[in-house]
């Protein structure tokens, strides 16, 4: 079975780490990314996929659609709305307002890699 993902090569603005969420470094100014660092107040882009960034400058692929993985930064169980904790790994949310990136696919906890669904959006 094959899963379907939309990737997107971005530019690093910062060393981003494998599975982590990201969002746009300077969107006034340009389409370079960063790690995610909070539910609230910067849009999230997508996950970077096994390879992530090891410098500024670098490429990376963002996984933007379909079903995608993650790393956890707590527990989950499936069907949670995913955000984006401080160091952009993926955690549950109900709160209105919170970006999210989608919908975990399997329960999880703390450092685990999972799919999720992608369906970024606020909720």
């Amino acid at each position: 079975m094959s899963i379907q993902t939309f990737t997107r090569g971005y530019e690093a603005s910062a060393i981003i780490a494998a599975y982590r969420i990201v969002r746009f470094s300077d969107a006034a100014n340009s389409s370079k990314i960063a790690t995610a660092s909070a539910a609230t107040g910067q849009a999230l882009v997508g996950t970077t996929g096994k390879i992530g960034a090891s410098a500024a400058g670098q490429m990376t692929d963002v996984e933007r659609a379909g079903v995608c993985p993650v790393q956890l930064g707590g527990p989950v169980n499936a069907g949670d709305w995913l955000t984006s904790d401080a160091n952009g790994k993926a955690i549950a949310t109900t709160t209105i307002g919170h970006q999210v990136i989608g919908r975990a696919e399997r329960p999880g906890i703390a450092d685990d890699i999972i799919n999720y669904f992608a369906a970024p959006g606020t909720l």
